[in-house]
């Protein structure tokens, strides 16, 4: 018994030694941090009172400026990270030695939880061959065979905006919409499905789509190792997804690519393309080829990616527009004269003429950017010239894209709503990596041509059918951002007086 309690005490003793080694890893190397808290790290007030990119964000500008090196120490529960500083450090990470900074460093784990292996979480090799296999998925030709069906699906969002301010003159919670017209957009797109999202509010792709978000598998409790240790946590064999998400997802794509193959439908969506590489697979072509668990999850994450984020930003622009009458008229005239021009119709060509609406969600995405960091992982040791600051394999790089974005030095009276600062000799004058909303280099968004596309329909055409202004009492002013959400959101929805524009 004495030799059990000497061990224990010893074990102990160790954990104790080795947790405050590591929690004292940027003092020890006199990189400047907050002190952490155990085990949460400087992240305590993640999920509580902070949204987590505000939180790099209020790091960045605590030290910026403050250093005498390009970023600060931070701990992400037991993970070393650190928090660029200066942009044109993260123009080094995310593009001049994107060799030594290619790798995200979240959880995948492509054995037990197939959906997570997507191009997102993926790395090294593996990243790259999916990058290139997918990259002719996602030209300007492929968009425009798309377009049609964006604009189907956008006929159908004014429709319900008509009905549903018609019912309810006093206020419209417009999140939920916009969530259902990317659903049905993307449900089309990538799955060749109609999801009726828009005229059903429960339909399973919208549930099944905000569960994948919101919902964890094993609760919050188990952050700690999905998101503080991914790779323990992969050879643990823990899993990330839902199982009803999994299960949902899985039985479509397998159901959608078995009908198409044996009844040889063609949609020239995204779902073809992927079907394509699949079909290579199988016939031998293992090197351009992708299996059926891959286009699954590719499928996902095509899914996931564009129904948050565009929806999202569809919401911000509209919150946004009701708070600046000025701009939303001055973006209303160009809509409605683009569209005079082409008798009425929005086309893949009259929309690019929209360099306004452009503006504007460009002024958006700067100001809430719904993905309000990038994050990379050291694949390799990197060397600063001042040795104090080189990176260790192994350490996590925030990029604070929302930081970033709000920095006076970059954009003047940041809090202030001015597309205007997109205008082409303003835009010059910005250094590289100001404007981070789909990130930037090897590793950028490979769906922002989609996204941006389906974006501008939705926007192009609630500008030109509906008004939009803040309601005295339910519209929340400033807007409020959600905690328990890793990407941006409004919290409660946003509410809005939408009345229809009656044309002459």
């Amino acid at each position: 018994m004495a030799v059990l309690i000497v061990l224990l005490v010893g074990a102990l003793t160790f954990a104790a030694w080795f947790v405050h080694q590591h929690f004292n890893y940027w003092k020890s190397r006199g990189i400047p941090h907050d002190a952490p808290k155990i085990p949460f790290g400087n992240t305590s007030e993640l999920m509580k009172t902070m949204q987590l990119s505000d939180i790099f964000k209020r790091t960045y500008f605590n030290y910026k400026n403050k250093t005498d090196g390009p970023f600060v120490g931070f701990y992400m529960y037991f993970k070393t990270m650190v928090i660029v500083t200066d942009v044109d450090f993260a123009k080094t990470v995310l593009i001049r030695e994107f060799d030594k900074f290619h790798d995200r460093g979240v959880f995948h784990n492509e054995r037990d939880d197939p959906l997570t292996a997507n191009l997102v979480n993926t790395e090294g090799q593996k990243w790259k061959t999916l990058r290139q296999k997918l990259t002719p998925t996602f030209t300007s030709g492929k968009m425009k065979t798309m377009f049609p069906t964006i604009l189907d699906v956008g006929d159908d969002l004014i429709k319900v905006f008509e009905q549903k301010s018609t019912v309810s003159k006093d206020s419209l919670e417009i999140t939920d919409i916009l969530a259902r017209f990317t659903a049905d957009v993307i449900g089309s797109c990538a799955f060749g499905l109609d999801c009726h999202s828009l005229s059903d509010p429960k339909a399973e792709f919208v549930k099944m789509g905000t569960a994948a978000i919101t919902e964890r598998r094993y609760g919050k409790s188990m952050d700690l190792f999905l998101f503080g240790a991914p790779g323990l946590a992969a050879k643990l064999r823990m899993k990330q997804t839902v199982q009803k998400v999994e299960d949902f997802y899985m039985n479509i794509i397998k159901d959608t690519v078995d009908y198409r193959v044996k009844n040889k439908v063609k949609r020239n969506d995204f779902m073809d393309m992927l079907i394509d590489l699949k079909v290579k697979y199988d016939d031998g072509d293992k090197q351009n080829g992708l299996t059926f668990n891959e286009i699954a999850a590719q499928a996902f994450i095509f899914f996931l990616a564009g129904f948050e984020t565009s929806s999202t930003t569809m919401g911000f622009a509209l919150y946004e527009l009701a708070c600046n009458q000025d701009v939303q008229d001055k973006l209303r005239t160009e809509v409605d004269s683009v569209l005079g021009k082409h008798n009425g119709n929005l086309d893949y060509d009259s929309m690019r003429e929209m360099t306004y609406l452009e503006k504007v969600i460009d002024e958006t995405m700067r100001k809430r950017p719904v993905v309000g960091h990038l994050i990379r992982i050291a694949t390799q040791q990197y060397e600063h010239s001042n040795p104090k600051y080189n990176i260790e394999e192994g350490t996590g790089v925030i990029v604070p894209s929302l930081a970033i974005h709000h920095d006076p030095e970059f954009y003047p009276e940041p809090e202030k709503f001015i597309p205007e600062r997109f205008d082409e000799d303003q835009a010059k004058q910005r250094p590289a990596c100001t404007f981070l909303p789909f990130g930037e280099g090897p590793r950028n968004c490979i769906g922002l041509r989609f996204g941006r596309m389906q974006v501008v329909v939705g926007m192009a055409l609630l500008i030109h059918n509906f008004k939009f202004e803040l309601h005295p009492t339910k519209t929340v002013v400033p807007l409020e951002y959600r905690t328990d959400n890793i990407l941006l959101s409004s919290k409660g929805g946003i509410h809005l007086k939408v009345s229809r524009i009656e044309k002459k």
